[in-house]
């Protein structure tokens, strides 16, 4: 038997062991713990790549086999797909006014195609600078005035056309702050170039497709490709200066060129794909009903930044990490035919549900002649506006469900006067709350930037006797007015 010294030394040797394994282990997990929170404290970076003029189903992803998105595809596979995501207008200028501003284009102010909005906003710029984040534009802007998009840095498109590389990878390569990165591509907007790369026979026929394709096919695939390569450098770039894992990557197109100015779902339903190491399940897919007007939200919440009360917009975060609940019971659309190449007086307004969509044209043929007020000349631009679509009635009614591509008009049958009803209380509360001027006078006339409904082009005609004869006091000064105070909820 030992002696009791012996177990003594032994025993406490043994103790102390314990107690150095046990201060060693939570000196571990008290280490572990502030590095976790660490990581979780800093600041999430964002940056959002945005086509411009590319249709939903014009991408791998989406179900076209015949484009070369390798690129959109690798995200969707690393991240998180939606396939019920909107713009509230199928036109360049106001899809990116409002994933700037958070607001729908009338209250923004900009509903209608390169025109700013209202000064009095405050946007993207500096709500996130009031985050210590800078907030940088490379490549399209298309976006005004300069007081409201107040960038950190503006990078402007090379040689007119393709996005600022070299600069963006100086930025990425040197940033120390905090960031939220929106890089807009020109593509593939037109022009469409001539390609050996694809003909006619490579073309998908997509559902809402003429019999015929249409000669600038070929290269608007080109330019889907150009623009795959220029999102692939990006990826490499964010991959190689080590931003992959602490930021949220946005990929959208502004608008579906298909139903660009319109109403319809191809102009208006996006492709919409965000990758987000470590919060989102990789190679998901999302049916939440979602709108652009949600996006300046959900960065807001990402970067831990006061969301204004004034936005139209709901963040979906939750969405992101998986969670199915309903954002928004329903959203909304405007249309102008003003201030495009051929222009004329037919504004539409939209409301969609779950499943059912009205469409109100406030100037259709129907409805033409209740419309005229005092002013002569007016009153003909408004017909004309009228006749240039004779087939479009004053409302339209589409089950998305059984009819996605709006082919079968549901407005008299009358099993659906109901939903037609509960839609249309919808839609007119949105346009009070929205103070939209279309209530007062639906022949409303905009202000033009560059197509001038009384000025003959290449692309409109006017009759002689109304050439030059609109006045300034004739157009609505919506750009001015200040923001509306309800908010629908």
């Amino acid at each position: 038997r030992p002696p009791r010294s012996t177990l003594s030394s032994s025993s406490a040797a043994s103790d102390v062991y314990k107690r150095q394994t046990y201060y060693f282990a939570l000196i571990f997990l008290l280490f572990f713990n502030s590095f976790y929170a660490q990581q979780e404290s800093k600041p999430t970076n964002i940056i959002f790549y945005l086509s411009d003029d590319q249709d939903l189903l014009d991408y791998g992803v989406y179900g076209n086999p015949k484009v070369e998105t390798s690129n959109v595809d690798l995200l969707a596979n690393q991240g998180i797909k939606f396939t019920n995501f909107y713009t509230g207008q199928a036109i360049c200028a106001p899809s990116r006014s409002q994933i700037f501003t958070g607001m729908y284009p009338v209250k923004n102010g900009c509903m209608a195609n390169h025109i700013g909005v209202k000064p009095n906003i405050k946007s993207i710029t500096s709500l996130l600078k009031e985050s210590g984040y800078e907030v940088v534009l490379a490549g399209k802007s298309h976006v005004k005035p300069n007081k409201v998009f107040d960038w950190t840095h503006y990078f402007p498109k090379v040689n007119n056309r393709y996005l600022p590389l070299e600069k963006i990878d100086n930025y990425l390569k040197n940033v120390s702050k905090p960031f939220c990165l929106i890089i807009a591509s020109d593509y593939p907007h037109g022009p469409f170039p001539k390609t050996d790369n694809y003909n006619k026979v490579d073309i998908f026929k997509l559902p809402y497709d003429p019999n015929y394709i249409g000669n600038h096919k070929p290269g608007y695939y080109q330019n889907i490709k150009d623009d795959n390569d220029q999102l692939g450098k990006v990826l490499e770039m964010v991959e190689k200066y080590g931003h992959e894992e602490s930021s949220m990557f946005i990929y959208a197109s502004d608008h579906g060129l298909s139903g660009k100015w319109s109403l319809q779902e191809q102009g208006l339903r996006l492709p919409f794909i965000v990758r987000w190491p470590g919060k989102i399940k990789p190679n998901t897919t999302s049916k939440t009903l979602l709108t652009l007007v949600d996006v300046l939200p959900t960065i807001l919440e990402v970067s831990k930044t006061k969301i204004p009360r004034e936005l139209d917009g709901k963040s979906f975060v939750e969405s992101l990490k998986g969670d199915d609940k309903q954002i928004n019971e329903y959203i909304y659309g405007v249309a102008t035919r003003q201030n495009i190449r051929e222009c004329k007086i037919f504004p539409s307004r939209m409301v969609r549900g779950s499943r059912f969509k009205l469409i109100r044209n406030f100037n259709s043929v129907e409805v033409v002649n209740s419309n005229l007020g005092d002013n002569p000349i007016i009153n003909e631009f408004a017909k004309i506006g009228a006749e240039s679509f004779p087939n479009v009635p004053y409302e339209e009614l589409y089950d998305l469900e059984k009819d996605p591509y709006q082919k079968v008009n549901l407005i008299k049958v009358n099993k659906y006067k109901k939903i037609r009803n509960r839609l249309s209380i919808a839609l007119e509360n949105w346009m009070k709350a929205q103070e939209d001027f279309l209530l007062e006078d639906p022949i409303s006339i905009l202000k033009p930037t560059l197509h001038p409904l009384d000025k003959n082009s290449k692309w409109n005609t006017v009759p002689q006797n109304l050439t030059g004869k609109l006045k300034n006091e004739d157009s609505v000064s919506y750009t001015h007015l200040t923001l509306p105070t309800k908010r629908i909820v």
